[in-house]
């Protein structure tokens, strides 16, 4: 016998002293210990030291073995140990309610001691091998968690990385890029409550919006220093150049993407954002022209993000608007220049802008 069948222990319960002295002697291999009666065997088994096994009698006073059975079985405690009762009553009925209450075995008297102690070994060993896959299943589930959590971190590190590109390059970032993000999650998750938006904005959605929002502007890195860090205002030529950058956004993200082995779920919502947040509802954005629902979720959830943020912000060409002025500005171009849904989440929520533009703040 191995060493890990050895260190076993085996609960006898029974209230008859000599079933009790055969039992111990044919299981003289394993660690045992006896209770007489079927309250010291519940005690036994939910105790901190509980048994491996349980053989079982059936007709004792008080409390009989199919209601110790029961019991244990009942109890997240104790429900996983091996029951198998040893018992006089031999008939088929007796067996069968046996079993039926979550016996793993069904011994009769006057018993086999070869019988016992092979039945007893192989339980244990059933026990032994599904307690080994379960420590299994715990190791390869804890792998996964810390793969999972280094496939995310590997996510963070890729965003955050292309993010720093685009900051350095845009001279109006700053607290931009953090507020942003924060809108749309807080914009996102007050969506959750509409009916059209719920199925498509789940937390982990939102979570992903949350990390792609700094790379709304990373196509300004294709934009010319000339035109990108012009203090006035931009002529037609000029601007036409400026309105490249959603095109090269996309790119360069379709780029990395193709890099990560084919179009990547993490960098979706980024590339949709670099590409179409300068997109309108009624049609008159650029640089396809979409219109309605045409317009990507996460974009259309971007537009109104970045044009509350450059409204309350200082430029070279304007002073910030009152979060007030701005709120109206936005209310105005419900069903033109944005979502007319998404700006009436606005209106419930235009407190919590206010507040992250105030704890963003570039000053």
């Amino acid at each position: 016998m191995n060493d890990q069948l050895k260190n076993q222990r085996i609960l006898i319960v029974d209230d008859t002293p000599e079933n009790i002295d055969v039992l111990i002697e044919i299981l003289s291999e394993y660690r045992r210990s006896v209770a007489t009666n079927g309250e010291k065997a519940l005690q036994i088994a939910g105790s901190g030291n509980p048994p491996d096994l349980i053989l079982l009698d059936i007709m004792m006073p008080g409390m009989d073995g199919y209601e110790v059975c029961q019991k244990l079985k009942s109890e997240e405690k104790t429900k996983s140990i091996p029951v198998i009762f040893l018992t006089g009553m031999a008939d088929e009925e007796s067996e069968k309610k046996g079993l039926e209450l979550g016996a793993v075995d069904y011994i009769t008297k006057p018993i086999s001691p070869p019988i016992v102690l092979e039945r007893v070994k192989n339980h244990l060993l059933l026990k032994l091998a599904r307690e080994n896959l379960e420590n299994q299943n715990d190791i390869l589930e804890e792998k996964v968690k810390e793969r999972t959590k280094e496939l995310a971190l590997t996510q963070d590190v890729i965003i955050f990385s292309m993010a720093v590109v685009a900051e350095f390059r845009d001279p109006e970032t700053g607290g931009h890029i953090k507020r942003t993000q924060n809108y749309i999650k807080a914009l996102a998750s007050q969506l959750q409550n509409y009916e059209k938006y719920s199925p498509d904005l789940d937390d982990q959605a939102i979570e992903l919006l949350y990390k792609s929002a700094p790379l709304h502007d990373i196509g300004k890195v294709g934009v010319p220093d000339s035109i990108l860090m012009k203090p006035g205002k931009l002529t037609d030529e000029e601007f036409d150049e400026m309105k490249k950058h959603p095109t090269y956004g996309r790119d360069a993200i379709s780029s990395a993407e193709k890099m990560l082995g084919g179009e990547s779920t993490f960098l979706k919502y980024a590339r949709e954002i670099a590409y179409s947040h300068q997109e309108k509802w009624d049609g008159s954005g650029y640089p396809e022209g979409l219109k309605g629902d045409a317009i990507p979720i996460s974009a259309r959830l971007m537009a109104v993000a970045d044009v509350y943020d450059a409204l309350i912000s200082k430029r070279v060409y304007k002073p910030p608007f009152p979060h007030k002025e701005a709120i109206e500005i936005i209310s105005a171009g419900k069903g033109k220049h944005f979502d007319p849904v998404m700006v009436e989440a606005l209106l419930e929520i235009e407190d919590a802008f206010r507040n992250i533009a105030l704890e963003f703040d570039d000053s």
